[in-house]
């Protein structure tokens, strides 16, 4: 504002740079999805189902019938 009569450059002055930005409401990376120490793993050839077991992804657990690796459920 050269003169003091609000004709500065667009953008400038009171009331601006105020805004909320990312508010940290993101999921972060990947997504942000855990489906927490609970629930089963299942099996996606048989559908045995067996306990979550803290720690070991589904992935990593193979089916007590079958063998196949199983999923989350």
């Amino acid at each position: 504002m050269p003169r003091g009569n609000g004709t500065g450059p667009r953008g400038q002055g009171t009331g601006t740079g105020k805004g909320t930005g990312q508010g940290g409401s993101g999921q972060g990376r990947g997504g942000g999805f855990a489906a927490g120490p609970g629930g089963y793993c299942v099996c996606p050839d048989c559908g045995e189902r067996a306990p979550h077991q803290l720690g070991s992804p589904c992935y990593e657990q193979k089916c007590p019938k079958c063998g196949t690796a199983m999923t989350r459920e």
